[in-house]
């Protein structure tokens, strides 16, 4: 099984959020990180903010931020939302056209059920959170300061 680049691509950019706790993402910025276009981005970003794994905010200084914890947030999860077809085989597709005449009785389709939930079960063990925690210096290889790229100026009353 190969997953798509939309579901790395997903889950990079859930990491990008979850290293820049506390403060909004931007898509140029995460692009930049991982040398891949916005578009490219923007086009995965629909269907995580539909699933609610990130948060979206508009305007002039908006980004992304995740939806909920990074420890709340799976690898089935953004599996699940980004990949199309877990079929591995013609006997898994439910269009009606399968040939094969075992189709009802082969040991294959079990077989391979059995390691898709295998691969999704391990998938349900691993957070966010955990990737990002495996990774101490991830805020420098992405080129994360700390620092919020838009930061609303600050206003000194003078002293009176």
């Amino acid at each position: 099984m190969r997953l798509t680049k939309q579901t790395n691509y997903a889950v990079r950019m859930l990491m990008y959020c979850a290293a820049n706790d506390g403060h909004l993402s931007r898509i140029p910025e995460i692009a930049r990180a991982y040398g891949v276009s916005e578009l490219f981005l923007f086009k995965i970003l629909q269907p995580l903010n539909k699933a609610g794994l990130v948060e979206t905010v508009r305007g002039r200084n908006g980004g992304v931020r995740l939806g909920k914890p990074a420890a709340d947030i799976s690898l089935f999860d953004v599996v699940r939302v980004t990949e199309d077809s877990f079929a591995m085989a013609e006997c898994f597709e439910d269009d009606g056209e399968v040939e094969c005449p075992l189709v009802d009785s082969c040991g294959l389709n079990s077989a391979l059920r059995k390691a898709l939930n295998a691969f999704f079960a391990v998938l349900s063990e691993y957070s966010i959170d955990d990737l990002v925690k495996a990774r101490p210096q991830i805020n420098f290889l992405l080129g994360i300061t700390g620092e919020p790229a838009y930061r609303k100026p600050t206003i000194v009353a003078p002293a009176a």
